[in-house]
């Protein structure tokens, strides 16, 4: 099992781990957001996590080996792999049919129902203030799904679902990651999303492009990377602590997308964005203080 950091460093590298992970997942992102326009999203889920096999591997290889793969109670990582799938797809297919900066801008919720879930979930303790903000932040996230005199954009129910699957994918990780690998449960979560995709190719199955398939190969060691530090940031600081550090990933949406597809953020999703963003700080700053 990984070695746990000094108390008074955990949350730091905790933090950093978030940061990395987040960077890597953007840049995920923007692949994914360019393959969906020729590709349907089983086979990008079963072609990504073919070749997210190969840093696991070289992951494994150099720690204990196998030992590390083992696990004490199998049902959490199962669940945790499930939760997982069902975000993969429920995202993919929402940057097929939304620009890239505006599902991530939704996505921004996942920290918010993280807060939420802590507190029903892992009894972690979430103060008035934190219900408040975490109040003000959905207030922010209402706004992105209806930002224009076009009336409710039901296709942000997607991204919003997505949001949710992650934010109990991470629920479940801060239970087991205390007792599982972060390894044993990345192999599981591997092994879950590319079989599912597997189960999608019989309906569809685009021939793939040199190119494409260099992007296929580039996004599965991104999101194995991704992921990897995503279970480490949980081991080592708690769920509210490390789930707002994500919001950095806008910036990242927002600079892919406009380089990509020269897209800029409507005034109504940044306005959300930055309410979401501020209610996840505050949660976050709450956090902080002594004896909170």
């Amino acid at each position: 099992m990984t070695a746990t950091a000094p108390p008074s460093l955990a949350p730091l590298r905790g933090i950093a781990c978030m940061l990395a992970s987040t960077a890597f997942v953007s840049v995920n992102d923007a692949i994914i957001k360019w393959l969906t326009a020729g590709y349907p999203v089983g086979q990008i889920m079963f072609l990504r996590g073919i070749f997210s096999f190969l840093p696991l591997v070289i992951l494994v290889w150099r720690s204990r080996g196998l030992h590390e793969l083992r696990m004490h109670d199998p049902r959490g990582p199962l669940l945790r792999g499930a939760l997982v799938v069902a975000g993969t797809f429920l995202f993919m297919t929402s940057v097929s049919l939304l620009p890239l900066a505006d599902v991530v801008a939704i996505v921004y919720a996942g920290p918010l129902f993280v807060t939420a879930l802590a507190a029903l979930l892992l009894g972690e303790r979430v103060t008035r203030r934190r219900w408040l903000a975490v109040g003000i932040g959905f207030g922010g996230v209402v706004l992105m799904v209806h930002p224009s005199g076009e009336g409710f954009r039901a296709a942000a129910l997607v991204p919003l679902a997505a949001a949710l699957a992650g934010a109990l994918r991470d629920i479940v990780t801060r239970r087991i990651s205390r007792q599982e690998s972060s390894l044993a449960v990345l192999a599981v979560t591997t092994v879950m999303v590319t079989l599912a995709g597997s189960l999608t190719l019989p309906f569809g199955w685009q021939p793939v492009a040199w190119f494409d398939l260099g992007l296929f190969a580039l996004g599965g060691c991104l999101i194995s990377g991704a992921h990897f530090l995503m279970i480490e940031s949980f081991r080592l600081a708690e769920a509210a602590v490390v789930a707002p550090f994500r919001y950095s990933s806008l910036v990242w949406a927002a600079a892919l997308g406009y380089a990509v597809w020269h897209y800029v953020p409507g005034p109504w999703v940044l306005a959300g964005a930055g309410i979401v963003m501020a209610s996840g700080l505050y949660i976050w700053h709450d956090e902080r203080r002594p004896g909170a």
